[in-house]
């Protein structure tokens, strides 16, 4: 019988050890504990995923957050809504920033005064932001070059539609050409133009692009809402140019399965939600992290990570269903950004 009673009380020893360490455990925020995403041209679709895998990361922790931005593509409206972020106190911000330099001055003092900061898809690499998430920009623009090459057959005139300015953008735009010239030498750059994400200027920059050069057999842009304009352009023209560009929309997914678009190369837009809200909580939670390095004695974040990759998908015909955001919704039992 005492054996039994000590075992017994051995038992409610570990069931009551196992319960207090199921109370005490640290991977949870505490009420109220807030964490927010800033953006450039809120509206914007591409976003959308993004927030909706941070918002879920951030559930899972109990944690809260909030989406922020401007409506407008305009660096100053930004770093205004990013001053106002900043008035609330959060626990950490994701942040797009549209421009790096602009953004290094309030990125360093939101970290000056313990608000971790992580970049995705866009980067400050000259600020204290703690980590930056995004996919490979140079990886994206040589993979959609090589389609276009192979599919002219390695020779023939191309033109790229670009947003001077932004720095994935450029870079997309860069490796594209520089892809190109490297592995394509008989395929020749003929024309650019500035279309800055709107369509109606990218239509019209299609339009005189073709006139000028009547063999122009494709053309590369980095945003999905120019390529609406270039894909419109280029129906009225006949079909013959090859409209190749990165991320989607619904729009965007409807013309890759109707065939007017040649190639979409998508980030994984999710996964940058999902990580950027894990590497910012760990950074707003340093004392988590004991790595066997200086950071105690030179006074550094342990979780300063430079760089998380989150992949990226190529979009086509056959896998296009995967993409559309109000499916990932229905699938997912939310109801978007503002949920």
């Amino acid at each position: 019988m005492k054996r039994f009673l000590t075992a017994a009380a051995g038992a409610a020893l570990l069931v009551a050890a196992s319960q207090a360490s199921a109370s005490e455990n640290p991977f949870k925020c505490e009420p109220g504990e807030t964490y927010v995403m800033n953006v450039m041209v809120s509206g914007v679709e591409y976003w959308f995923p993004v927030y909706e895998m941070f918002k879920q990361a951030a559930q899972q922790f109990g944690c809260e957050t909030e989406y922020t931005g401007t409506p407008q593509y305009d660096v100053n409206q930004q770093l205004a809504s990013f001053e106002q972020v900043l008035a609330k106190k959060p626990a950490g911000i994701l942040v797009h920033p549209m421009n790096s330099d602009p953004f290094i001055e309030p990125i360093n003092r939101a970290v000056d005064s313990g608000i971790p900061v992580v970049t995705f898809a866009a980067d400050s690499p000259n600020s204290k932001r703690i980590s930056h998430i995004t996919s490979d920009n140079v990886k994206e623009g040589q993979f959609v070059a090589d389609a276009v090459a192979e599919d002219m057959g390695g020779e023939g005139e191309y033109a790229v539609l670009e947003n001077p300015g932004q720095d994935n953008h450029d870079v997309r735009i860069a490796a594209f050409i520089q892809r190109m010239k490297d592995k394509w030498p008989n395929m020749k750059l003929v024309a650019r133009a500035a279309s800055n994400q709107d369509p109606n200027k990218a239509y019209q920059a299609v339009l005189s692009m073709a006139q000028a050069h009547p063999d122009l057999g494709a053309i590369w842009m980095p945003e999905a809402n120019s390529a609406l304009g270039a894909a419109q352009a280029n129906n009225e023209l006949g079909g013959n140019i090859r409209i190749a560009h990165a991320d989607v929309n619904g729009k965007i997914l409807d013309m890759i399965k109707e065939g007017q678009i040649f190639a979409a190369v998508n980030p994984n837009q999710g996964m940058q939600g999902y990580m950027g809200f894990l590497l910012l909580w760990f950074a707003a939670h340093p004392e988590l992290i004991d790595p066997m390095n200086d950071h105690a004695r030179s006074g550094f974040n342990p979780m300063g990570v430079p760089f998380v990759d989150n992949g990226l998908s190529i979009v086509t015909a056959d896998n296009a269903d995967d993409f559309y955001w109000d499916a990932y919704l229905k699938r997912r039992g939310t109801k978007g950004i503002n949920e």
